[in-house]
C-alpha cells in the first residue's frame, strides 16, 4: 500500500470514529483519539484531527469535535460499507466475530460505490448490522427497480409456503425482540409461511405462531429449500 493510500485510509477510520462516537453520545477529542483503532490509525494524535479540520472535514471547538458536511458524508459512506460487510459475512457466509469485523475493516475502505449498492441489494437493504446499529440507507435503498435478486428479504415477501432462515430481526421496539426470542423467533431459525392475511402466520418446527403485520416487517430471512 503506497503512502497516499496508507494516509486516505488513516483519515477514513477518524472519520468514521467521530462518526460512531457520535451515535454513543461523545464528541471529545480525546476521546475519539483513544478509540481510534491502532492497527488503522497508530499513535494517532491532535495533530490528525487539525490536519482533517484543515482539509475541511471537520470542525474543532476546543476539545469539541465536529463532522463538517464534507467529512460527514465521507465518514457515512465508510460507515455504511463497514456495516453492510459485517452482514455480508455474518448472514451469507457465516463469518462472526473477529473475524468478521477484520474483513469489514479492510473492504469499508475498498468496496465501490457500485460494489456496496450490489451487496445492499443481495442484502435485502438491511437497516441495521449484526450488532443492532443502524445502516445509513443509499441511493439503491429507495429504489424497487433492482438488478439483483436479492438473497435477503423481509419476512412478506417470502413465497406463501416457502421456508427461510432468519439472518436478522430490526424491531422498532428493543422488548419485542425478547418476546420473538422467548417464542424461539430468533437468527438462526428455520421458518415457513404458512399465512399472510388477515396475520403472518409462520411455522417453526412443530410451533406455529401468528404474528403482527407490523412485527412480521421486522424480520429479514434468507429463502431456503425445506429442510
Amino acid at each position: 500500500m503506497n503512502a497516499a493510500s496508507t494516509a486516505a485510509r488513516r483519515s477514513e477510520e477518524l472519520l468514521e470514529t467521530v462518526f460512531t462516537e457520535r451515535e454513543e453520545g461523545r464528541d471529545g477529542a480525546a476521546g475519539i483519539l483513544a478509540a481510534a483503532p491502532e492497527e488503522h490509525a497508530p499513535d494517532a494524535s491532535r495533530a490528525d484531527l487539525e490536519g482533517l479540520a484543515s482539509a475541511g472535514m471537520l470542525r474543532l471547538d476546543g476539545d469539541r469535535v465536529a463532522l463538517t458536511e464534507d467529512g460527514e458524508r465521507r465518514a457515512r459512506d465508510v460507515v455504511r460499507r463497514h456495516r453492510l460487510t459485517e452482514r455480508l459475512f455474518n448472514d451469507l457466509l457465516d463469518l462472526g466475530g473477529r473475524a468478521a469485523e477484520s474483513q469489514a475493516c479492510e473492504f469499508e475502505h475498498i468496496l465501490s460505490p457500485e460494489a456496496t449498492a450490489s451487496v445492499c441489494t443481495l442484502l435485502g437493504h438491511p437497516p441495521t448490522c449484526p450488532h443492532g446499529k443502524p445502516i445509513p440507507p443509499g441511493e439503491c435503498c429507495g429504489t424497487y427497480q433492482k438488478t439483483l435478486r436479492p438473497l435477503v428479504t423481509g419476512l412478506p415477501a417470502l413465497e406463501l409456503g416457502g421456508h427461510g432462515r432468519i439472518v436478522f430481526i430490526a424491531p422498532r421496539f428493543h422488548d419485542r425482540m425478547d418476546r420473538l426470542a422467548a417464542l424461539g423467533v430468533v437468527p438462526g431459525t428455520t421458518i415457513r409461511l404458512h399465512q399472510r392475511s388477515p396475520s403472518f402466520v409462520i411455522e417453526l418446527g412443530e410451533t406455529t405462531l401468528a404474528l403482527d403485520p407490523e412485527i412480521a416487517r421486522e424480520i429479514y430471512v434468507k429463502p431456503t429449500e425445506a429442510p
